[in-house]
């Protein structure tokens, strides 16, 4: 209590403008809980950065905590990255990690950093703070002059040779939300001990007063980024393609709708789809327009089958064949099909990653491109029927914790040691091909299911039925999450509650299936994994539940995971088990 009061108080009586104070007033007369859960902690790095609800407090999104992050990520850069730090004097090879090319003392590399950012509210504005503490450090900025997707800020990264980039999104999160993803030198989302390192130069910075807000020499190390990355990076895509005669034959017939979501995949989407070969893409124009408010939708996730309602209606008035639907930053990607009664069908994020796996590891073993040192890689709560898919064509396939920075990192490593990135994905709608982009990538993922669709209609199918066949080929496989929100102080303490009772008391049994495996992932060395509030449970008959609370909302996720002909009666039995 006296720690949230503090920062209260610290608030009314610091530099802070007079509209932060008067809601700080408001907030403690008319709603003592908000007020105490927008300054109770502060906010930390989650999926490499901020996230969190706009408004006034420590534990909110606003101009000064962006400030604050931005600053401490400026003197963490500066620390680590500058030819003349003693960090670097006491590398003996002088080389700095963080920097896309090697610097060594006495060189004046110039640190930079890029930004982007989404259509949220605020989304511009944040930006800009950014840029401007940034650049008043004396850091070159590089920052897109409108909304552009995650996936570019990562490409941009590794184009500019820049040390960090910014991107101002909260994802699929609800409108009330905004966030500050950092990514690091390699254009992936930064891990361990990167991103700790980063939290402890934020903590540092404890007051307003401690940011370099402006300098009067800042706007000329500020440049804007436009159409000329757009083409660098369409282009860079594009070479990905791997079967382009297939969209040349039937591209013109595949008819595709698609909605942004009121993000920023408009931009690029339709025009990625257009030079694939498949033109025939129909809009849902309200849903065209950028705006933070998400006006058509209540949330902005394509793993929501609610938000895609628009686009269905579409596809059925239209007849069309697929449905796309990316999320606000443009990284996420959800698709519906036609089966085979004509009706449209929404594919889960683990029927999309295993269809799109089986059609590019099959066409490049086509065109004899699939050698050695090849891989996949996937997330512990991704569905295993893409290891079986990766082990029919001998590819190896890394699992890694859940997010794609993870991912992100087994291709850095992998860089060094001759591997190639073939694709990868999880669960949760994210998916990505080659090495151009250390993130998920809706751009890409896009460009693949128009491909893939072209590639078995050469074959007589459609994309149902080419799901069809890999159930025939690998056995059926049904995956479901659950999520279970409590919001606030006590919803915090209450998932740690959860959490604790299930490592104590773990489930004997899944849908009547002896538990064979209990993997927990606080145990670094038995897991070979980084220490994560993972618990796996693992049963005789192949099924498995994965428990782990969100690291960016308040909820605790369940993931089930069921083999058989019986796996959807088991699904609905696992959710009666754990709800």
């Amino acid at each position: 209590m006296a720690d949230y009061l503090d920062n209260v108080q610290k608030w009314l009586t610091g530099d802070f403008d007079p509209a932060t104070k008067t809601q700080i007033i408001e907030l403690r007369n008319e709603d003592p809980a908000g007020l105490e859960d927008a300054f109770y902690k502060n906010l930390e790095f989650g999926t490499g950065g901020l996230r969190g609800l706009m408004g006034v407090g420590t534990n909110r999104m606003n101009k000064y905590t962006v400030g604050m992050a931005t600053q401490g990520l400026a003197n963490y850069i500066l620390r680590r990255c500058a030819p003349d730090t003693q960090e670097q004097e006491k590398n003996p090879s002088g080389e700095c990690s963080c920097a896309s090319e090697p610097h060594r003392p006495g060189d004046r590399p110039k640190l930079s950093v890029c930004i982007s950012y989404d259509s949220r509210n605020n989304s511009k504005q944040f930006a800009r703070i950014a840029a401007d503490v940034m650049a008043a450090n004396g850091i070159q900025v590089y920052i897109f002059d409108n909304i552009r997707p995650t996936p570019e800020m990562s490409y941009a990264v590794r184009l500019k040779g820049a040390v960090a980039g910014i991107m101002i999104t909260a994802s699929h999160n609800p409108k009330e939300y905004n966030g500050y993803k950092v990514s690091w030198s390699d254009g992936g989302q930064v891990t361990a001990p990167v991103d700790a390192e980063i939290v402890a130069e934020v903590a540092k910075i404890t007051d307003p007063s401690m940011v370099k807000f402006s300098a009067d020499d800042a706007d000329a190390r500020i440049e804007l980024m436009g159409r000329e990355v757009d083409e660098q990076y369409l282009s860079d895509l594009l070479s990905l393609r791997l079967s382009p005669e297939a969209c040349e034959r039937h591209g013109q017939d595949i008819k595709i709708v698609y909605t942004p979501l009121h993000g920023c995949g408009v931009r690029l989407v339709p025009e990625i789809l257009k030079r694939t070969g498949c033109p025939n893409v129909l809009h849902v124009p309200e849903q065209d327009i950028s705006d933070g408010d998400f006006p058509t939708v209540v949330s902005p996730n394509p793993e929501e089958p609610a938000a895609l309602k628009m686009a269905l209606e579409k596809a059925d008035a239209t007849g069309a064949d697929i449905v796309i639907g990316t999320d606000p930053d443009a990284d996420r990607m959800g698709i519906a099909v036609r089966d085979n009664d004509g009706k449209m069908v929404l594919f889960n994020g683990n029927q999309t990653a295993s269809l799109l796996t089986y059609y590019i590891l099959s066409r490049r073993a086509e065109l004899g491109t699939l050698g050695a040192g090849k891989y996949v890689v996937k997330t512990i709560v991704t569905t295993e029927l893409i290891t079986d898919i990766c082990k029919s064509f001998g590819v190896p396939v890394y699992n890694v914790l859940t997010g794609f920075k993870y991912i992100a990192e087994v291709v850095k490593r992998q860089e060094t040691q001759g591997g190639e990135f073939v694709c990868g994905g999880e669960e949760s709608y994210g998916f990505n091909v080659g090495e151009f982009v250390r993130d998920k990538d809706a751009q890409v993922s896009c460009m693949m299911v128009a491909e893939c669709a072209a590639w078995a209609a050469d074959k007589g199918l459609t994309l149902y039925q080419l799901m069809e066949e890999i159930y025939a080929k690998y056995g059926y496989r049904k995956e479901a999450l659950v999520n279970v929100v409590r919001k606030g102080i006590s919803g915090a303490q209450e998932i740690q509650a959860m959490m604790s009772a299930f490592r104590a008391n773990p489930p004997k049994e899944l849908c009547g299936s002896k538990v064979t495996q209990v993997v927990d992932y606080l145990d670094p060395e038995k897991t070979g994994q980084p220490k994560s509030n993972v618990l796996q449970f693992f049963d005789e008959a192949g099924d498995v539940v994965s428990v782990r609370p969100s690291g960016t909302e308040p909820k605790i996720k369940f993931y089930f995971g069921a083999k058989g002909a019986d796996a959807d009666e088991k699904i609905a039995a696992l959710k009666e088990q754990f709800s």
